[in-house]
């Protein structure tokens, strides 16, 4: 299960080597200019995300991040404000785009598992108008700063109405929504149906070499698609890589594989070192501990690994992230913990 030279890399999903068949897709797709929409791969990946997700269209583009700031700058207007939880990507992690890109700030939410409540919602419309009215809420579904976990469907569909029955606009950055889906067995058409707009990572737990796609109304993709252009987001023959997210999108029911090697691992780190992890706060992909509890220093724990063949990230704000995905099997799981012994 590891790579080619026997490296195990858990720093992120991101890592994956494209498969036998996805190599063999890519080249033997059937190519022409997206940017003139007459690049068959492309379309119907297009298609096909969108009849996944239960939308009308979709727009292939080579980020989760630029896929989050096209539906960030065609929901809203220069000054409005986003509500989003704290701790999501889209604010924290996408380099202040939507503030240098669409003139926006934020109005976040402090809550647990990337979570916003229906009294979130009211809280912060209340006080619109002396603070700055608000055009869009956002959700990370799995949300990846508190662990991979699955915001609860029931919260997403309570507190996507609240927002609704206010004008709101909804945006679901689903980079990891397969994994909630994995997770849940609750369809993806089901969670996508509580906002306006989702997007998703073929590059991520679905292991497609790169690309990520925006779905939603066929008149505001058409809008989107504009906004891509201005973004330089035009990329002509690219079938080349959408015949690999063509592929990765048919594999997404494996990721239960994922999540059961990350349960392993999470099971390890709390036999090896009580106190450091709660196993069942491990819900998809991504393991998150207290880096603390190893009792070693980085410099130490990154020695013990590297000298196993393995990668792994630092830590960050005391917490340290594994993530599991397709290219890392349980003998690579034993060989980290037992670096760690």
């Amino acid at each position: 299960m590891a790579f080619s030279d026997g490296t195990a890399d858990f720093r992120s999903d991101t890592v994956t080597r494209p498969t036998p068949e996805m190599l063999e897709a890519m080249a033997a797709a059937p190519l022409g200019d997206d940017v003139y929409r007459d690049d068959p791969t492309v379309n119907a990946l297009e298609e096909e995300a969108a009849a996944v997700v239960g939308k009308e269209a979709a727009i292939y583009v080579p980020t989760g991040t630029m896929g989050n700031q096209l539906a960030v700058m065609f929901h809203t207007n220069p000054g409005e404000e986003v509500l989003a939880n704290a701790e999501s990507h889209i604010r924290s992690i996408e380099a202040g785009a939507p503030q240098a890109l669409s003139g926006v700030g934020f109005r976040t939410v402090s809550r647990p598992g990337g979570a916003i409540e229906v009294e979130d919602v009211e809280s912060a419309m209340d006080l619109v108008g002396m603070f700055p009215r608000i055009g869009l809420m956002t959700w990370e579904n799995t949300h990846n700063w508190s662990g991979g976990r699955v915001v609860p469907y029931e919260t997403m569909e309570a507190t996507s109405a609240a927002a609704r029955s206010h004008g709101l606009a909804v945006h679901i950055d689903g980079a990891r929504i397969f994994n909630a889906v994995a997770a849940t067995d609750i369809p993806a058409d089901r969670w996508a149906a509580h906002a306006d707009t989702i997007q998703f990572c073929f590059s991520k737990g679905l292991g497609a070499p790169v690309g990520s796609i925006t779905c939603g109304p066929k008149d505001t993709i058409d809008e989107i698609r504009y906004l891509r252009k201005r973004l330089g987001g035009g990329m002509r023959q690219a079938g080349v890589i959408a015949a690999a997210a063509r592929v990765a999108l048919a594999g997404r029911d494996r990721l239960v594989d994922d999540h059961k090697l990350a349960a392993k691992l999470a099971t390890g780190f709390a036999e090896k070192f009580p106190g450091s992890i709660d196993v069942d706060l491990v819900e998809t992909n991504i393991v998150k501990m207290s880096f603390d509890a190893l009792g070693m220093t980085w410099q130490e724990v990154d020695t013990r690994l590297d000298s196993a063949g393995i990668k792994a990230s630092p830590p960050s704000a005391g917490r340290w992230r594994v993530v599991t995905h397709r290219d890392v099997g349980p003998a690579d799981v034993d060989r980290l913990l037992a670096a760690l012994s």
